[in-house]
């Protein structure tokens, strides 16, 4: 569990990035788009919380990283309708690239412990 206030840092701090450009878009697709994106995002935190304190710790982090390809499927639509300009997009797409390492780090370390088991 070495890995999970890193990888929770690192999602708050994604989440607070990505709020602001989020109150960018054109109104009428804040409240589609938008919304699911940051709704995606928010779940990979939930459930990494989640995560953090139970004993089937695969279950979330399967959830985690299932939302979280999906918010990268959000991420390059807003790319492509331009919501985000390219260097956002940049930005926000290395970040995500950034927690689904650490997540599937943390998703190898709990399979290996559970073959131990």
């Amino acid at each position: 569990m070495t890995n999970a206030p890193q990888i929770i840092a690192k999602t708050y701090d994604f989440l607070m990035y990505l709020i602001p450009q989020v109150a960018k878009f054109p109104r009428s697709d804040r409240y589609l788009l938008g919304e699911r994106l940051e709704q995606a995002v928010f779940d990979v935190f939930e459930s990494l919380l989640s995560a953090c304190y139970s004993r089937d710790k695969i279950a979330s982090l399967q959830h985690a990283n299932i939302r979280l390809e999906q918010a990268r499927y959000y991420v390059r639509m807003c790319k492509d309708l331009k919501f985000i300009n390219l260097h956002r997009y940049e930005v926000i797409s290395k970040m995500m690239n950034e927690l689904g390492v650490q997540l599937g780090g943390w998703i190898k370390q709990q399979r290996g412990r559970d073959a131990k088991a």
